[in-house]
């Protein structure tokens, strides 16, 4: 069979997925790496080793296909979106990537906010200013240095930096990639003047932006030998992997929302045209010229139960779980939790231990419990957290109804929703079928996809509805449904009143350094 190769280059792994027109996810191979915090508010990755576990992930989904007796006519690219990287002339990085965690341009978020340039911006660009974004990080920066920024010759993200160390050539992005920079005029189709001047860079520095269906010269021949490849192999440069992960999961018709929860979590629905939410809440991002996605991601998903393994759990120490891995410490967590009532017996938790995006978009939230009294236990605690991180996305749901954007259906894909109390807090928190993806490669897969519309083989993308096996969904329970409703209004107001009393406890009690083993 002619597959095509999603890869998807992440925050913690590189993935190499592999399927052809059938929309069956052949094979699937992972290459991870660390995230590396090295202070508060820090979230970088070795942008060397994102380029070498690219080359690896290839070379690995190459094998598997050939084994198979498959035949590899293509690699479509996905990545992570908001990363920053000071890149050379050949495209080499110059430093870390910092992530869309990374926090330090907090400080500049806050003061595009308060002078009143974050709305303009937000409303041309499709990106929400906050220090997530590199329009953010690079304006920071640029504080700090503007000759240093000024004077680098490339400045990219995961993307660009992928693209050149595969492809060689000039300094390219995907419009899917471009959009999420805070940088992009999404309707003009182009940097944004002011954008760029705030954050003091030139047009020159950043990438030429491409359609997502545009194909690049080849591989380079080095890197073609190393992963068993034609150098003239079409490589589609694709889109940023949040879009993609609509496309593998089949929501890309109206009224259908795709959902992931893996460490973080979003929700996004899929438009014929950009559109920007007069609340600000939401984002938009390019998927093709005929396909946008709006939606708001939620820093904190699954992490909320690793962060609770990390504290609450017997057997975990600052090397990691002692007995047993993570991921099943995780899933004694959340089965232990499955016989808590909803609710948690009267206990609300604000799930921010990594700030918030959608809908707040405050980088200076920090978690909470509410309500916490003596018969509350660590299954409590627990449930409580995945019912915040639910809560989260159905404020995000309540924020498409309020820009006229009705959800009938979800489809949800993530290492969390794996667990059945996810899916049933998530049905209820909805109050919406949800409805499970066959295969946990949504982002892959929505790269396949794509690199096979890209060649031609797959002529619309709304065959991706049917195409993509999805499970028979999982209803609300309306007892539970009725209780998160009622609790929403809760969450909402103890986030605003807390929100100032966040600020003021990390003006009192500022944190120099990550404790050991909780990075």
């Amino acid at each position: 069979m002619d597959v095509v190769v999603g890869l998807d280059s992440g925050t913690t792994a590189t993935k190499a997925v592999t399927a052809g027109d059938d929309a069956r996810v052949r094979d699937s191979v992972s290459v991870g790496y660390a995230l590396q915090v090295p202070r508060p508010g820090h979230a970088e990755l070795d942008a060397g080793r994102l380029c070498t576990a690219a080359v690896e992930a290839l070379a690995g989904a190459t094998r598997a296909a050939t084994e198979r007796g498959d035949r590899v006519v293509a690699v479509c690219l996905s990545a992570a979106m908001h990363g920053l990287v000071a890149m050379a002339d050949d495209g080499s990085p110059q430093g870390p990537l910092l992530t869309w965690a990374d926090q330090r341009a907090a400080d500049r978020a806050a003061a595009l906010v308060a002078d009143g340039r974050a709305g303009p911006l937000h409303d041309r660009t499709g990106t929400p200013v906050h220090p997530m974004s590199p329009l953010t990080k690079l304006a920071a920066a640029t504080d700090e240095d503007a000759t240093r920024v000024s004077g680098t010759p490339r400045w990219g993200g995961v993307k660009e930096l992928v693209a050149a160390a595969l492809c060689g050539g000039p300094h390219v992005v995907d419009r899917s990639c471009a959009s999420a920079t805070g940088m992009y005029d999404l309707r003009g189709q182009r940097w944004d003047e002011e954008a760029l001047a705030i954050a003091g860079v030139r047009r020159d520095q950043l990438a030429e932006v491409l359609p997502t269906t545009a194909v690049l010269p080849g591989l380079r021949p080095e890197v073609a030998g190393q992963v068993g490849l034609p150098a003239d192999l079409p490589v589609v440069i694709g889109a940023a992997d949040g879009v993609l992960a609509n496309l593998g999961i089949g929501a890309v018709r109206r009224e259908v929302a795709a959902v992931s929860i893996g460490t973080s979590g979003a929700m996004r629905v899929v438009v014929p045209e950009p559109m920007i939410d007069p609340g600000r809440r939401l984002f938009c991002y390019a998927l093709t010229d005929e396909a946008w996605v709006v939606g708001g991601a939620v820093n904190n998903g699954g992490s909320v139960v690793r962060w609770a393994a990390r504290t609450m759990a017997a057997g975990f120490d600052a090397e990691g779980p002692q007995g047993e891995d993570a991921d099943a410490l995780d899933a004694r967590l959340v089965e232990e939790a499955a016989a808590v009532p909803a609710g948690s017996d009267g206990l609300l938790c604000l799930p921010y231990l990594l700030g918030e995006r959608a809908p707040w978009w405050r980088a200076g939230l920090r978690g909470a419990y509410l309500g916490l009294r003596r018969y509350h236990h660590r299954p409590h605690l627990v449930r409580a957290a995945i019912e915040g991180v639910c809560q989260q996305l159905a404020l995000v749901r309540d924020a498409f109804a309020g820009t006229g954007l009705p959800v009938r259906e979800v489809r949800a894909t993530g290492g969390a929703v794996a667990a059945p109390l996810w899916t049933r807090t998530l049905a209820s928190a909805l109050d919406l079928p949800v409805r499970l993806a066959d295969s946990p490669e949504g982002t892959g897969l929505g790269a396949c996809l794509l690199g096979l519309h890209a060649l031609g083989a797959l002529p619309d993308l709304d065959a991706a509805t049917t195409l993509v096996d999805i499970a028979e969904p999982v209803r609300p329970d309306p007892d539970d449904a009725n209780l998160y409703r009622r609790l929403r209004p809760l969450v909402e107001q103890s986030t605003q009143a807390l929100a100032d009393v966040f600020t003021a406890l990390d003006a009192a009690v500022p944190v120099a350094r990550v404790p050991e083993g909780l990075t």
